[in-house]
């Protein structure tokens, strides 16, 4: 399985249009890719709050409509990163999108861990319920956004509901880039699955932006990582590897806490 993580750079004199039509550029020419990832609200920017409400849209919306012919001429599977949804009753959620190689909208996930300590995120969106997974022809994706890596029991979850893959949009902050390398790594290993994290680059709303997007295999290893420019990294994975290590080391099977542990009182 080929995967190609997009590391946009946001800047913020571009439009949400002029992203949309450099990002669709980016997704087509990864022709022959299995699967193609962007960034975490690339076309409002993860951190310009003033941005949400002017550039928020429905998961049917212009976003979803670009990244869904590009999918489709590309003939990958397209994880979209994620836009600021507008639900039906005017809730905001941080929505992450999964196109398969037709087009077609095979996955939506609202971000359940919203970032903020009360401000930002967690102040302006609504925060999401269900953890999903897509099954693909190349394996099962579980799907996560940025600050989600700091909550373990979701990626248990994920794992649980049989992902053999993990997608991780972001915008992580380049102060705290040693965490993102840290759980990036952590989470892949302590899952035993591929973890593709696709970080932005540039800055917006006054952050500056880690960058490094990574992939790492179920055994912890970084098999491609990206620097703080805006560029695609392109990896090979062994799908295979997940059931092979899991079995030469079942450590998931060993589980207690979570499972169906007993309760003692």
């Amino acid at each position: 399985m080929r995967a190609s993580l997009i590391q946009l750079s946001v800047d913020a004199s571009d439009s949400p249009d002029d992203r949309r039509r450099r990002a669709a550029s980016l997704v087509r020419d990864r022709a022959g890719d299995d699967l193609v990832v962007l960034p975490e609200l690339w076309t409002a920017g993860a951190w310009s709050y003033d941005r949400w409400e002017h550039d928020a849209e429905r998961v049917d919306g212009p976003t979803a409509e670009v990244m869904s012919a590009a999918a489709r001429e590309a003939g990958a599977w397209l994880h979209a990163g994620s836009i600021v949804e507008r639900d039906g009753d005017g809730t905001l959620y941080n929505t992450a999108l999964l196109f398969d190689r037709n087009g077609e909208l095979r996955g939506r996930y609202r971000k359940i861990h919203r970032y903020g300590f009360d401000t930002g995120e967690a102040t302006l969106m609504g925060g999401g319920l269900d953890i999903v997974t897509v099954p693909a022809d190349f394996g099962v994706i579980g799907l996560a956004v940025c600050y989600d890596l700091r909550f373990p029991e979701l990626f248990r979850g994920l794992l649980d509901a049989g992902a053999e893959l993990i997608v991780v949009p972001a915008a992580w902050p380049a102060a705290r880039l040693g965490h993102w390398q840290l759980l990036t790594r952590t989470r892949a290993l302590e899952e035993q699955v591929f973890l593709l994290a696709c970080c932005a680059v540039g800055s917006h709303g006054g952050m500056q932006q880690g960058g490094h997007s990574v992939v790492v295999d179920p055994w912890g290893t970084v098999l491609g990582e990206a620097r703080t420019a805006e560029e695609t990294v392109t990896v090979d994975c062994d799908m295979t590897q997940v059931a092979r290590i899991r079995s030469e080391l079942p450590v998931l099977r060993d589980r207690v806490l979570g499972i169906e542990a007993p309760v003692r009182r």
